[in-house]
């Protein structure tokens, strides 16, 4: 069943009063509210809906209000609960008329909402932020023509794994699983395992390694025997058989990897679909999490450095093999096609299609530059603080949304909270403009004269 749409229909209530009545109309928040074109996101989230009966679902205006709060002022799903509580313009920006003393939705409602969604509906948010740019005043639509491309790592909220510490943990996960489902033991090895653990640790902090790679051996000896106890005594029991597959199937491959081996490992158990990624970073050489692509305009707008488009890229893609796929997604972003690109050194042999109007400019190369591209290729590092925004202020520097597809739903959700948090800081510095030109030009106060 579709979600039944706000319309602010100017009711009155006798003992309430109207949130559009106590709160100041000129604050940033509101004019940002009024900016939207909330119909648009009705019509591109509520495609997920459909006319069967039933109970209808929450607001459009309301989850999508929700959605863009959280990622603007970085708050997990329990903080945006408790703000919008008690935050009188929060409730106005999700549509609310009066002032609401429980809430209207609950926790989860969050997390069904995005799932539901999914990375290609989210995007009309990233979409909705750039229009609302150019309605405003913010950005120019030939801002979006140029722009610059390049990746980072969206880090997953996972310790750093190692060997030893992964087959403890596979171990626990499927004793503690066994004891849920009434399969007997024949051995935990929670003592043992536990001692052993510690002891790898400070002979590895010790840097005497052939006694840590002794109890690295015990652990692996502990985990198999688990796995072989398990395997025996559910043969047999289709049930146990599904319960137990997938931890069954990670604790074999943690068991079977090895330190230096290529190829696909896993680093953590309630999150296998991390990856270990190298930057070149000296004081970070290795990043577990997912490869992101983010693109900006190359000119700064009034505004700011807007995101134009982010996309999570999982398998970690050589980065000039992304363009093929990225370009078209970014041109469909901004409703434009691209006139220029600028990439770093990383993207030398990339796969961008030749029959395109557009030229890609990668840093590195020395012949054949005119000024313009110069000047272009310079202005190249102006993405680098974005990206840094991103992930302080903005919740992509540690993701705490599970599976490939919260990796997805949290890298645009991140743009979309950078995108209309410049926006807030426009309205802002529009209304302390304004105010400020009022004071100039008002007539000052004639003074009584003194005889």
């Amino acid at each position: 069943m579709r979600p039944k749409e706000r319309r602010d229909g100017g009711q009155t209530d006798l003992l309430r009063a109207r949130l559009d009545q106590i709160l100041n109309m000129d604050h940033a928040l509101v004019k940002l509210a009024a900016a939207i074109d909330w119909r648009f996101l009705e019509e591109r989230l509520g495609e997920v809906y459909d006319d069967d009966p039933g109970r209808p679902p929450l607001p459009t205006r309301l989850m999508a209000g929700l959605a863009i709060l959280k990622s603007m002022h970085n708050l997990s799903d329990e903080g945006l609960c408790e703000r919008w509580l008690e935050n009188p313009y929060y409730q106005l920006f999700c549509g609310e008329e009066f002032f609401q003393h429980r809430l209207v939705f609950d926790r989860t409602s969050l997390t069904r909402w995005r799932l539901r969604m999914g990375e290609e509906r989210l995007m009309a948010l990233l979409q909705e932020s750039l229009a609302a740019a150019t309605r405003l005043g913010a950005a120019k639509p030939a801002d979006f023509r140029c722009v610059i491309v390049d990746t980072t790592v969206q880090e997953k909220a996972i310790t750093f794994p190692t060997d030893a510490k992964l087959m403890q943990r596979a171990r626990e996960r499927l004793v503690k699983l066994a004891k849920k489902h009434g399969v007997m033991l024949r051995q935990s090895y929670a003592r043992v395992g536990k001692f052993a653990l510690i002891k790898h640790q400070r002979y590895a902090h010790a840097k005497q390694f052939k006694r840590a790679n002794r109890q690295l051996k015990r652990l692996r000896t502990m985990l198999g025997a688990v796995i072989r106890d398990i395997a025996r005594k559910i043969a047999g029991q289709p049930g146990l058989m599904q319960v137990f597959g997938l931890s069954l199937s990670l604790a074999r491959r943690v068991r079977d990897q090895r330190q230096r081996e290529r190829g696909r490992k896993v680093y953590s158990l309630h999150a296998p679909e991390v990856e270990c990624i190298g930057k070149g970073k000296a004081h970070k050489p290795y990043e577990f999490g997912v490869k992101v692509s983010v693109a900006t305009p190359l000119k700064r707008s009034r505004g700011g450095q807007f995101v134009a488009h982010v996309k999570a890229l999982p398998g970690n893609p050589y980065d000039g093999h992304t363009l093929a796929t990225i370009l078209p997604a970014i041109e469909s972003s901004i409703g434009a096609n691209l006139g220029k690109i600028v990439a770093d050194a990383g993207y030398r042999g990339h796969n961008a299609p030749k029959d395109k109007t557009f030229k890609v400019h990668v840093a590195g190369y020395k012949r054949g530059l005119t000024k313009a591209v110069k000047r272009a290729l310079r202005r190249r590092a102006a993405i680098e603080p974005v990206i840094g925004h991103l992930k302080t202020d903005h919740r992509m520097g540690r993701n705490f949304l599970a599976f490939a597809q919260g990796d997805a739903n949290n890298a645009v959700l991140a743009a979309v909270g950078y995108n209309f948090s410049l926006l807030l800081n426009w309205l802002g510095l529009l209304c302390a403009f304004i105010l400020a030109m009022l004071a100039t030009t008002a007539t000052p106060p004639l003074r009584p004269r003194i005889a």
